[in-house]
């Protein structure tokens, strides 16, 4: 099994609810096709340098996970699919770094929380936005 981080770009007006679902029914997709989610950083509503299909901004997030190519030709099609998609970039890598990314340090989210809240599905954490100008 290989290493890949998966950025993915979703609709600005999505709620941080829906983007947790979001979030976690992509982790469904890597787990049902016998793939690991090593780490789950949400980076927040950030600016675009240009609209990309008619938006300013987006939510971002990265997944870093360890799966069989098979597995992530299955995750990118299901993300062409959906509508609340903007944008996703996979690459494959040698090793995932355990530290937290540059654009993650601000966010008080880490992989553990986005497990918990997937087995309590209740939303008591706090909303943060990062806009970048």
């Amino acid at each position: 099994m290989a290493f890949y981080e998966s950025v993915v770009i979703a609709r600005p007006e999505l709620t941080e609810t829906q983007i947790d679902k979001l979030i976690n029914d992509l982790s469904e997709i890597i787990k049902e096709n016998n793939g690991k989610i090593i780490k789950k950083e949400q980076w927040g509503l950030r600016s675009f340098a240009y609209k990309i299909k008619k938006n300013k901004k987006g939510h971002y997030f990265m997944l870093n996970l360890e799966s069989a190519p098979t597995t992530i030709f299955e995750y990118e099609r299901q993300m062409r699919i959906n509508e609340d998609i903007i944008r996703f970039l996979t690459i494959k890598i040698d090793e995932i770094d355990n530290k937290p990314s540059p654009l993650s340090i601000d966010n008080d989210k880490t992989t553990a929380e986005y497990d918990k809240k997937e087995s309590n599905n209740t939303s008591g954490n706090k909303i943060t936005e990062n806009i970048n100008e």
